[in-house]
């Protein structure tokens, strides 16, 4: 989907998105071509440790201006980490996961998920939760645990999917240091 100049071109933003946020500096600008995505998730980690993670299931932005705004909300507004901070930047990595289109599935079809490669979306009224595909590959989680941590995510109870939660599968492409 994204060549290799592209790819790096997306991290470099998410990296310099980071720092301008933290240092209060000017955001980066990218003058890339690049295609259209159904969504965008920037994961920072520090020391290989999760630091901050949020993102889009919809690139009103373009592709650039999305990885700009969600790489400066990851490092700053996601709620269960305090900001990063300026001191904290030299150990710091970066990913983006640009998300293919979202595809509803029958989660009790056995063959519907394949951890590494989909990701989950487990809907119910308002409540959403996302679980990127990489998630149940780092946690060993096997395709019904993957479920159970996809409804938490969204707040819902853990068997959801077994029930009236709305489950869709997603492909990502995952770019890191």
């Amino acid at each position: 989907m994204l060549s290799d100049i592209q790819k790096h071109a997306l991290l470099d933003l998410a990296r310099q998105s980071v720092a301008a946020t933290v240092t209060r500096s000017k955001p980066p600008v990218s003058s890339f071509a690049l295609p259209d995505a159904s969504g965008v998730f920037v994961t920072i980690k520090r020391r290989g440790e999760l630091r901050g993670c949020l993102g889009t299931l919809q690139c009103e932005l373009g592709l650039a201006g999305e990885v700009v705004r969600c790489a400066a909300d990851a490092a700053t507004e996601d709620p269960r980490f305090p900001p990063v901070s300026v001191d904290e930047l030299p150990e710091v990595a970066v990913e983006v996961s640009v998300l293919g289109p979202l595809e509803q599935i029958d989660a009790r079809d056995p063959n519907a998920i394949e951890i590494g490669r989909h990701g989950l979306v487990a809907e119910r009224g308002v409540r959403r939760g996302l679980l990127l595909p990489q998630v149940a590959t780092e946690w060993g989680w096997t395709v019904e645990q993957f479920l159970r941590q996809t409804c938490l995510k969204a707040g819902l109870e853990p068997d959801a999917w077994q029930r009236d939660a709305r489950i869709s599968r997603f492909e990502a492409e995952v770019i890191h240091d």
